[in-house]
């Protein structure tokens, strides 16, 4: 097998893992959420579960990653060849989201040209979303598409095509971010959106406030998903994981906070201050936002920047779920680079078909009253990832103990939430995790709502 490739500097390592953490997550599931949970309320109880839930398990990843120098199935197999089981569990997470997440991708790229091409108002009808996606042949095109792009930036390797890509991707992400929500923030009449979105109300505080926030987390940090084991396996010895772990949070958040700047106070805008319509779930960004980009100045100019953010933030996750996969495919099998991509480069594509079709030909076929897209996303992200997590968190506690992180963290730092991390890892997090775990599935199938 080729040796194992390594980010140049910190710095590219952190902008790599920031972007697999600000994805379609932080756009446009972040504000929803939000919305539904109280607004500014449920933004402080998320910061305050990043810095201490978010990061402690970040870290025991970052740290197994590095510490093994291999992928989920091979690090956990050498920690402990009896928990091996874990790193395959873990595997099955980016095998399942990349397919799906890559459909949704090719949503997002052609809602981006249509901007682009001037057809703002075709794209702010009614009918617009429903028809595109239920088309047999054009959403698979922009499918194609988005895989593709996500293909060749895998194939040119960490240095050459994640960590290039994503010095330039994030940058210029923050950038649209604060342009167009500068824009939506300054609009007539927007100073009551940003004020239910920034200023907490206590009295809406609530365990599904928790709850949201947790799970919310999960989705956006990119944790139990192998991703930053991967990452962290390519990360140098001398490089400080906490301070890493540390800016990641700050991208991971700041964009989230940017993303409910450019949405919520637009839509308050645009509906009068209807709370209703910002929860309006998935469909908030393909059907209320182009609507709402198409009655301000210069929609075709708004629209596509902020397209073409969101775009950007698919890619840098996208990336991060495929090379995923092919570093699994590489350590287990000893592939080369450019087997394994293509190799899950076809696999995704024909399972990611299933999704596409799913909302067209196939819609009249289900999996326990979901959609092929509903149910990967559920049996991934509210079944597999807190099993994964929790299995993680008892595995770092009680198997090898939290002093083999905390030696490797101190390899090339100080640790100075070393106990908030002990704390954390071994008596609240696995008790979060299972509540997240039993109330994500009876919500699920409509028996407790959150």
């Amino acid at each position: 097998m080729e040796n194992r490739s390594n980010f140049s500097s910190r710095i590219g390592f952190v902008l790599a893992a920031a972007g697999s953490a600000v994805g379609l997550g932080n756009i446009w599931r972040f504000p929803y959420l939000a919305a539904k949970y109280g607004g500014g309320i449920f933004l402080l109880v998320y910061i305050l579960l990043v810095v201490s839930f978010g990061f402690a398990i970040m870290m025991a990843e970052i740290a197994i990653g590095r510490k093994t120098g291999l992928s989920a199935i091979g690090a956990y197999r050498k920690l402990n060849q009896k928990y091996a089981f874990i790193g395959i569990i873990t595997s099955l997470v980016p095998m399942i989201i990349l397919p799906y997440y890559s459909v949704i991708g090719g949503w997002v790229t052609k809602y981006f040209v249509t901007f682009l091409g001037g057809s703002h108002t075709a794209a702010a009808g009614d009918n617009f979303f429903t028809g595109f996606i239920s088309s047999p042949v054009e959403p698979i095109v922009w499918f194609a598409i988005f895989l593709a792009l996500t293909f060749v930036v895998v194939l040119l390797g960490v240095k050459r095509g994640i960590e290039k890509a994503n010095k330039f991707l994030m940058p210029a992400l923050v950038v649209l971010s604060v342009v167009v929500a500068v824009y939506a923030v300054t609009l007539p009449g927007a100073g009551e959106g940003v004020k239910y979105y920034l200023m907490p109300d206590f009295s809406k505080f609530s365990i599904k406030t928790v709850l949201g926030a947790l799970g919310q987390m999960f989705y956006s940090m990119s944790l139990a998903m192998g991703i930053m084991i991967t990452y962290g396996s390519y990360m140098k010895k001398e490089a400080d994981i906490e301070k890493s772990v540390k800016q990641i949070e700050w991208f991971d958040t700041g964009i989230a906070l940017l993303a409910g700047l450019m949405i919520v106070p637009a839509v308050f805008v645009f509906t009068g201050g209807n709370e209703a319509s910002l929860k309006a779930g998935p469909g908030l960004m393909f059907q209320t936002l182009p609507k709402v980009f198409e009655s301000m100045g210069a929609p075709t100019i708004i629209g596509s920047l902020f397209f073409l953010l969101v775009l950007f933030a698919a890619l840098t996750s996208s990336i991060s779920l495929m090379e995923t996969v092919v570093s699994i495919f590489q350590d287990k099998f000893k592939w080369k680079r450019t087997k394994a991509c293509i190799i899950v480069f076809l696999g995704a594509f024909v399972v990611g078909l299933t999704s596409s079709l799913g909302y067209g030909p196939w819609s009249e076929f289900t999996i326990l009253g979901f959609s092929f897209l509903d149910f990967y996303d559920f049996i991934s992200n509210s079944v597999i990832m807190p099993i994964v997590a929790l299995m993680t968190c008892l595995f770092v506690a009680y198997v090898i103990g939290t002093k083999t992180i905390i030696e490797e963290v101190k390899l090339s730092s100080q640790f100075k939430r070393e106990k908030i991390f002990t704390v954390m890892i071994k008596y609240i997090a696995p008790v979060c995790i299972l509540a997240i775990l039993i109330t994500s599935v009876l919500g699920a199938f409509n028996i407790f709502s959150i």
